[in-house]
């Protein structure tokens, strides 16, 4: 709770400063912009503008994301953050149209800008100042992994770019008497409306729900599997309720001869330990047993494995268990997400283990691996 805390102070900190830079920005390019009939200026003083809003809803955001679970929200309120950072998308976007909407109509009806040396100094300054502000917000925002942050940090790299290209629009029509502002406001509004697509499709695509980071799946099974009498972890699943925040399930594989008393212990122990090491927190555990006490079982097992693993786009086979008194086999295959017909793979399976074992009743599950790579390797165990 307290790491909690500390990550919203430190989001609404970094939100304040940007509010206040953009704030001051935003009003000496309002001056110089209509002073100098400038529309390009003008329209990066209401960029500046947009950007201070943004700050206002990261904070407000995160307040609401830190609230407390209750009984309507039991998993929290931590999504909300995701909203927000939708909502700074939108107004990204909704500048870059009305900027593109300006800038054509002095296409249509050109006027001539006036340029003064203060007003270039000012245009000047606030490109260092978006350089660094962008810079500072985007890696707070990646530190504490927050989304509003890193769209408001690399808004903030985009206006540099756009101030910037004013000062070079400036510099041709002193040095050729040529204006560009209403072509070059045009070409700002296109890369803000970029920008703004980019960041609300991002932002949608973990509001819809995203695999899980490969790299944490791997240090959670890594973890499990320290664990002795553990053999296998499968069927990992994080359902991500804000930032860094994981609840989840995963299936693992101990031997049958546990008794139900070291089980619960080591289940326990699992949860714990998950959590103290990787903050995710660990609904359920699923059990798989696996035959120690049969040879025969055992070589089924092996002879199994070797006919999955030949099948095209299964990626693992886990779960195994032979018992010859209800002449059943179970096992999970995993089919990747890669394969035109996971069905088909599944079948594949089932017909080819099922030739091998013709008296006995197959339970196959068709499982899917959450945090499936590109190019992966099939495993069996």
């Amino acid at each position: 709770m307290e790491e909690q805390n500390s990550r919203d102070r430190i989001i609404i900190r970094t939100s304040i400063i940007g509010i206040v830079a953009n704030v001051f920005l935003a009003a000496f390019k309002a001056v110089v912009g209509l002073t100098a009939n400038s529309i390009a200026i003008v329209m990066d003083a209401v960029n500046n503008i947009s950007d201070a809003a943004s700050s206002v809803i990261t904070i407000i955001g995160t307040k609401l994301a830190g609230r407390k679970a209750d009984k309507k929200h039991p998993f929290g309120y931590g999504r909300i953050e995701y909203l927000s950072a939708m909502i700074i998308s939108v107004i990204i976007l909704y500048a870059g149209v009305t900027a593109l909407i300006e800038s054509v109509k002095k296409i249509i009806h050109p006027e001539t800008p006036d340029y003064g040396t203060v007003s270039l100094i000012i245009v000047g300054v606030a490109v260092v100042v978006k350089i660094i502000l962008g810079r500072y917000v985007k890696s707070v925002g990646n530190k504490v992994n927050s989304d509003s942050l890193v769209n408001s940090g690399s808004d903030a790299m985009l206006d540099s770019i756009i101030s910037a290209a004013t000062l070079a629009a400036a510099a041709v029509y002193l040095i050729f008497d040529l204006s560009m502002e209403a072509w070059l406001g045009a070409i700002i509004a296109l890369v803000i409306i970029k920008a703004g697509i980019e960041m609300l499709r991002e932002t949608i695509s973990k509001i819809l729900g995203e695999n899980v980071d490969a790299e944490l799946a791997r240090k959670i099974k890594a973890t499990i599997l320290d664990f002795p009498g553990v053999s296998g972890a499968y069927d990992l699943v994080m359902h991500n309720y804000g930032p860094d925040a994981y609840n989840g399930s995963v299936h693992i594989e101990v031997p049958d001869t546990l008794s139900a008393d070291d089980l619960d212990k080591l289940l326990r122990k699992i949860q714990v330990k998950v959590y103290q090491d990787h903050s995710v927190i660990l609904t359920a555990i699923g059990v798989y047993s696996y035959n120690t006490k049969d040879p025969e079982a055992v070589q089924a097992r092996e002879t199994v494995s070797k006919i999955v693993a030949g099948v095209q786009y299964v990626l693992q086979m886990h779960g195994f268990y032979l018992d010859k008194v209800e002449k059943t086999v179970r096992f999970d295959v995993v089919v990747s997400f890669d394969a035109a017909d996971r069905s088909a793979v599944y079948r594949e399976v089932c017909e080819k283990v099922q030739s091998e074992f013709p008296g006995y009743t197959l339970q196959v599950a068709m499982d899917t691996d959450f945090t499936e790579e590109n190019d992966c390797e099939p495993e069996t165990v």
